[in-house]
């Protein structure tokens, strides 16, 4: 059994886009428990059914009862597709998941923001609020969707935050995908709050032929840990990634460790390490 948590360091499984069916029964549990034995705290980033059914989140929940560690988790787009979001949070609720939208937890002495997001593009080509009122609407989801962020984000106090989303707020972790589609993948707006606040990691899913790994524009890593695109990249190993970050202050002096880059796939768990957030001096203002 690897190393579990010390003094101060605590391991986060991640993952996301799990797509259950009515059929995947037993699928998911040998998963589960892998990944008790591996890590301290799990997240998961949406799209946990594969068409928002709560047939599908009740075959969830029974596969999570493998799961012996706390686990946070966002909505993706899947799971509202039939219009029963409400009952599927619930569902999982009630499983034991803390399902997050626009708010925040605590989690081992770790603080997670959590909401689902929504897409519209980034950087100068993001969409703008002008001309029909179909647009504006569009565009008004994604800014509502980073004003929950912003305010689950300051509702923490915790040394180390982390941003749970399902739709990227940085373009990096979505090439790859088709250039048509980068609108619905993300939002820049995303970002934003992101830039704000002593955030120390971002884990995000929905593209399932993006990138592993990006940053902000004021260097927070993100993460893109849809399954699909973990199964593709690390063949040899159970579709999760590990993220090791401190717990508490740094001491006087310390260096925090750099984030690792992806190595090759192996049958060794790979441990990405995670440094301290930024101080609240350090965040950049928009």
């Amino acid at each position: 059994m690897p190393e579990r948590i010390t003094r101060t360091r605590l391991r986060i499984a991640a993952m996301g886009d799990l797509h259950v069916s009515r059929n995947s029964q037993g699928t998911f549990q040998p998963l589960f428990s892998q990944i008790s034995a591996a890590a301290d705290v799990l997240a998961l980033c949406g799209d946990f059914t594969d068409y928002g059914l709560p047939d599908e989140a009740r075959v969830l929940v029974k596969e999570l009862a493998a799961l012996r560690i706390p686990a946070a988790a966002v909505l993706g787009n899947h799971d509202v597709e039939s219009g029963k979001a409400d009952e599927v949070r619930q569902i999982l609720v009630d499983g034991g998941l803390t399902v997050l939208d626009g708010d925040a937890c605590e989690l081992r002495g770790i603080g997670i923001a959590g909401v689902k997001g929504f897409g519209g593009g980034f950087g100068k080509r993001a969409l703008g609020p002008w001309g029909e009122t179909i647009i504006k609407q569009f565009v008004r989801e994604a800014v509502d969707e980073a004003l929950k962020l912003e305010a689950a984000l300051a509702r923490l106090r915790t040394t180390q935050l982390i941003t749970l989303l399902h739709y990227s707020p940085i373009q990096k972790t979505v090439d790859g995908e088709p250039l048509e589609i980068y609108p619905f993948l993300g939002s820049s707006r995303l970002e934003e709050p992101i830039g704000r606040y002593p955030v120390s990691l971002v884990l995000h899913g929905h593209a399932h032929r993006g990138q592993l790994e990006g940053t902000t524009q004021t260097g927070v890593p993100v993460y893109n840990v849809a399954i699909p695109l973990l199964k593709r990249s690390f063949v040899d190993r159970l579709p999760f990634r590990i993220f090791e970050v401190p717990v508490g202050p740094p001491a006087i002096g310390e260096m925090p460790p750099a984030h690792s880059t992806s190595t090759p796939p192996t049958r060794e768990r790979e441990v990405v390490a995670v440094p301290h957030g930024r101080r609240s001096t350090d965040a950049v203002a928009s």
